[in-house]
């Protein structure tokens, strides 16, 4: 019975969907010159010309729900569609604040976000029909700012995946390769924005304390080539040798850097996002509602009883002698409140070591790969600072140069690193996008995005080319 319901709430939610983009007619026609000349035209100019009343902001919606609809005809990455609501939004002159810094700038939002009258079912069926009367703060914010909220975008359930999959909104898929995932957990968003689409939210971010900052002609940037858990394949290490290398032309100082140990980051990340034993996502789930591989696993291997888990262990460390995974799978299990507040004070230490080393170190940024592989498979499977962190696209794999070397045994490496390298392929994964992370710190998104956009001028002719839009 409770898969049946499943079914049929996941089967009304996408035929809700369905007959919402269906009812959009003038949505569906081909871009004309004028729709490719807004994509293209930069945010400030576009602001710029609603402000003069140059640019209407009705037209400026329907191009870019234009874009949406056609990048969800390719990967499926939409999940509520808003765009009548926010043509009423535009007319009635009081919900969206024309005057403000992103006036008629269309920005997508991740299911996650609240917006009145739509749901936000996280892809669980058991939210279906969740919907609040009331706009959440984030986009009671942006429409004060003069945006105007128009898609919502597919996640993961649980949000504890590299993919975007659910059964009520179905698979994401990879605009470059659609056997491959578009990531996760805002993986829809990352499709649209590949496809199209210019500005999208994924998450809010927790605070601290700002300092003050003046723009600098000559950046310092640390180098941080590998975590020490996982190595980056050879793709991922070629991008990052081509953005060290075109940042170094413009005269930024590179400097290899050595930070606080950050396997202890991982144990400290994973035991703390499932404290609980994976109970709360899982509470939402109804039988045989579809899992991803990487949530399964954690909630299996928290259900077995701890004497199990134990003889895991020790299997793991002293006949695989694999310390990297046994360290991990050791504390692998509910916490109680008192366990659970004592791992955040460690959290709290550990995040005040990274602020000393920093400032020790004088480093502006830090540039490293995002991930050890480009993307991941479908069907296969962060940030304890809560620091500011920001990807620039460089390259895309080539099998001919990013093949792994010969003589590579996956056998050797640890259980984590085995688990990134059993989905590298570098003749399958042919085309993908390879980018680079930027990190700043905490509250410093405005820095990061600058440092992205001095990499990009760095980069130059080499500068990662988009997707052609339809």
């Amino acid at each position: 019975m409770v898969f049946f319901l499943d079914y049929r709430y996941s089967q009304f939610k996408q035929q809700q969907r369905a007959d919402r983009i269906a009812s959009l007619s003038s949505y569906h026609g081909p871009l004309t010159d004028s729709d490719r000349e807004t994509v293209e035209k930069p945010i400030e100019r576009l602001v710029a010309g609603v402000h003069n009343g140059i640019i209407q902001p009705l037209d400026i919606l329907r191009t870019y729900g234009k874009v949406a609809l056609k990048a969800h005809e390719k990967t499926n990455c939409l999940t509520e569609i808003l765009l009548p609501d926010a043509e009423r939004w535009l007319q009635d002159g009081s919900s969206i604040n024309l005057k403000g810094p992103l006036a008629g700038v269309p920005v997508s939002l991740k299911d996650t976000i609240v917006v009145g009258g739509y749901d936000a079912t996280v892809g669980y069926s058991s939210f279906v029909g969740n919907a609040k009367q009331e706009d959440g703060v984030l986009v009671r914010l942006l429409k004060d700012a003069g945006a105007v909220p128009y898609v919502k975008t597919n996640i993961p359930i649980s949000l504890l995946s590299f993919e975007s999959t659910n059964d009520v909104w179905g698979r994401s898929t990879n605009p470059h390769n659609p056997k491959y995932s578009p990531g996760g957990s805002t993986g829809g968003e990352s499709a649209l924005l590949a496809l199209g689409g210019r500005i999208g939210i994924g998450s809010d971010v927790a605070g601290s304390i700002e300092q003050g900052y003046s723009e600098k002609k000559r950046l310092r940037i640390g180098m941080l080539r590998t975590d020490g858990v996982v190595d980056p394949s050879p793709a991922c290490t070629r991008a990052l040798k081509i953005a060290e290398q075109a940042l170094a032309r413009e005269g930024h100082e590179i400097v290899e850097i050595n930070p606080p140990d950050m396997y202890h980051a991982l144990k400290l990340g994973s035991v703390l996002l499932n404290a609980d034993g994976c109970r709360t996502f899982k509470s939402f789930m109804r039988s045989a509602e579809w899992e991803d591989k990487g949530a399964n696993q954690m909630s299996w291997y928290m259900r077995l009883p701890r004497p199990f888990k134990w003889v895991y262990y020790l299997w793991v460390k002293f006949i695989r002698r694999d310390d990297v995974w046994a360290g991990l799978v050791r504390d692998w299990h509910a916490k109680t409140a008192e366990q659970n507040w004592k791992l955040v004070a460690e959290r709290e230490l550990y995040r005040a070591q990274w602020f000393e080393w920093w400032n020790q170190t004088e480093i502006d940024f830090i540039l490293s790969p995002p991930n050890a592989t480009p993307a991941v498979p479908h069907d296969g499977m962060k940030d304890a600072l809560d620091y500011t962190a920001g990807i620039v696209p460089v390259t895309h794999v080539d099998k001919a140069l990013d093949g792994l070397p010969a003589g590579f045994n996956i056998k050797k490496l640890n259980g984590v690193a085995q688990g990134a390298y059993k989905l590298y392929n570098a003749e399958a994964m042919h085309g993908l996008p390879v980018g680079v992370q930027v990190v700043g710190r905490r509250l410093e998104e405005e820095k990061v995005l600058a440092a992205m956009k001095r990499l990009e001028d760095a980069l130059g002719d080499e500068k990662y080319d988009l997707l052609a839009i339809d």
